[in-house]
């Protein structure tokens, strides 16, 4: 049965300040690309609307583009849904782990200590090419797991609700660093993460 919602998405704006190492540029373009997301989301919806419409009529070769736009349609849907939850991250300015968090306390009993978290992260993220670095709260568990995703449709841990997501394709720093320079990109996310949206991540999923 085809899909034919009539509903479409809206791009989010997000209370950005003035990032320390992004630059104003940086973020454009990375904005730009997400609303690119949302857009594409929006078309492949509508299209196979379209297709909808012909029913039983539909040639072999509509099944074909009907076929791949339902493939499309994760990377395009996740690609907007991991953007939005990685902007919001760093709105308000940057902030500290609370040490006497929900989130704190998971992370010792994960990883020895709340440092040794975010060591984790940056290790994690240090993994060679692109993805995400995606940390996950897992209900059942009473955990949290760092898992690096390399193409955000692919690779995610089922059902868990997503904490933390940190954009390692390069259209997230190479305005303002060449590959090479990938830890200077992920020392300006840190530097930028509000870590008070993660924590209220947790407390909603746990």
């Amino acid at each position: 049965m085809l899909e034919c919602s009539s509903m479409t998405y809206t791009a989010k704006t997000f209370n950005l300040p003035a990032l320390t190492g992004l630059s104003e540029k940086q973020i454009k373009v990375h904005l730009a690309l997400y609303e690119g997301y949302v857009k594409n989301v929006n078309l492949i919806m509508e299209t196979l609307k379209g297709y909808a419409a012909y029913g039983d009529k539909a040639t072999d070769g509509d099944k074909l583009a009907i076929a791949e736009l339902r493939r499309r349609f994760a990377f395009e849907f996740d690609g907007m849904r991991m953007h939005e939850l990685y902007f919001a991250q760093l709105e308000a300015g940057g902030s500290e782990m609370e040490a006497g968090s929900a989130l704190a306390a998971a992370a010792s009993a994960k990883y020895g200590s709340s440092e040794n978290f975010i060591k984790h992260i940056r290790e994690v993220a240090g993994t060679r090419g692109i993805g995400w670095v995606v940390v996950y709260a897992d209900p059942k568990a009473k955990t949290i797991h760092t898992t690096f995703v390399g193409d955000h449709e692919i690779g995610q841990l089922a059902g868990l609700p997503i904490l933390l997501a940190l954009d390692l394709w390069e259209h997230a720093y190479m305005v303002d660093y060449v590959p090479a320079e990938k830890k200077n990109y992920i020392d300006a996310f840190f530097a930028n993460l509000n870590w008070s949206v993660v924590e209220k991540r947790f407390d909603k999923a746990i």
